[in-house]
């Protein structure tokens, strides 16, 4: 009798853990391609120590000048969307729409806004073309350092280093890299 009740014990638990495991995966499936939010939002590195490529241009006349505050009209992880941006620094630049296997193991990482072309390593001349693969030194992701990205899209524009208190957790956010100018807004 014991053996019968601990045997029934074991299927319903087996049978459980099946049900949770796939609903978990129905999940993850789900979510839409474009979500560094949904994916990999929280592996983003929000804030970084300022340090931007030696050969990025800083902007002549942008948009938003340095020490002036803008709206984050899109986010690309909790947070940011509405937030107010002091902006840091304007560069010119071409940037990127990238997806990559982390170095570290893990989902592939796809439409990841924004790498710029200083960012990747032995790129030649901007802007590249979609499908191009080539390796990036950007380190805003856990696994995105010495990772082969694959080019989606190519943008030229302005982008912006910012600071903004995130608009979920209140934490305040230095010297986040990138948000280009069609992602800000004045207030």
């Amino acid at each position: 009798m014991i053996f019968k009740r601990n045997l029934f014990l074991g299927f319903m638990a087996a049978i459980t853990l099946l049900i949770l495991s796939a609903c978990s995966e129905d999940t993850v499936e789900s979510q839409p391609a474009n979500s560094d939010v949904m994916d990999h939002g929280e592996e983003m590195d929000h804030s970084s120590s300022g340090d931007v490529p030696s050969t990025l241009k800083t902007a002549e006349n942008p948009k938003f000048p340095v020490g002036t505050t803008a709206v984050i009209t899109e986010g690309h992880m909790s947070g940011m969307e509405g937030a107010e941006a002091t902006i840091v620094g304007a560069y010119d630049t071409t940037a990127y729409i990238v997806s990559y296997e982390p170095t570290t193991g893990g989902k592939k990482i796809e439409n990841h806004k924004w790498v710029i072309h200083e960012e990747l390593i032995d790129s030649g001349d901007a802007p590249l073309a979609p499908g191009t693969e080539v390796k990036t030194t950007a380190s805003h992701m856990k696994g995105m350092e010495n990772a082969t990205v694959h080019i989606d899209e190519a943008v030229q524009t302005t982008v912006y280093m910012i600071d903004y208190p995130s608009t979920t957790t209140g934490e305040e956010i230095k010297n986040h890299k990138w948000v280009t100018e069609d992602e800000l807004a004045s207030k």
